[in-house]
């Protein structure tokens, strides 16, 4: 019933705007390499781009804003979400919530949460109880948080072709308005949404790099992706 739910939103959405997503303003919290793959590919969707920058004077930001296509531009974190219909935390996990509660006011914003909080010592593990997701949306109650894109690496994110085959991007989260939203940035990327329950389930979807790195440290590494099956 929730899939269903989902996909229709979706649909319907796709509809109302003639199978193009309403322009957004969407501001990226970071300038690292997840800010940069997921602003440069949403601006190649038609959105306007800030990226929120401790410094946006710097030159590897300026040269970030000119390689990202449309109405790109920089400011600082903290004003680069007014205006903004979503905010993405393309941040280092262990900062997120302290990020995300100095950004101001985000009531009514979807917050896409891409980060993932673990502990590299020893056998790679959570670092928490629960997950970020789940930690942020505790922090920011009046905002609609999306767990999103903490399964995959940039280079799929730009390129998911170069994965052999479709890639699937788990989505949890609360609200299915702001979760459909989310969904169609996913699948303007050329990747695929599914929606697997609310916030709370963020602590599974957190879980799998958890298992990523430890193929790593064990000296056997995979990769994984999500597939529908197209069974109901």
């Amino acid at each position: 019933m929730r899939e269903a739910m989902f996909r229709t939103l979706i649909v319907a959405s796709l509809v109302l705007t003639g199978g193009d997503a309403l322009a957004e303003r969407i501001a990226i919290i970071g300038t690292g390499n997840v800010g940069e793959a997921l602003g440069t590919e949403f601006a190649a969707l038609g959105h306007d781009i800030v990226y929120g920058s401790r410094d946006p004077s710097r030159d590897d930001v300026a040269a970030l804003v000119a390689r990202t296509a449309g109405n790109a531009a920089a400011a600082s974190q903290t004003e680069s979400v007014d205006g903004a219909d979503i905010v993405v935390l393309a941040v280092p996990g262990r900062l997120a919530v302290d990020i995300a509660t100095s950004l101001g006011d985000l009531s009514g914003k979807i917050v896409i949460d891409p980060t993932n909080n673990y502990i590299r010592e020893g056998v790679p593990r959570l670092a928490t109880d629960t997950s970020n997701g789940q930690a942020l949306q505790e922090a920011l109650p009046d905002s609609h948080v999306i767990k999103a894109f903490n399964t995959l690496n940039t280079r799929q994110m730009i390129d998911p072709a170069s994965s052999g085959g479709p890639v699937s991007i788990p989505l949890a989260g609360n609200d299915d308005a702001a979760k459909a939203t989310v969904a169609e940035l996913v699948a303007g990327m050329g990747l695929e949404p599914v929606d697997v329950g609310p916030i709370e389930n963020a602590h599974f979807v957190e879980g799998m790099l958890v298992l990523w790195m430890y193929g790593r440290v064990t000296g056997q590494p995979f990769d994984f992706h999500l597939r529908r099956t197209g069974s109901q």
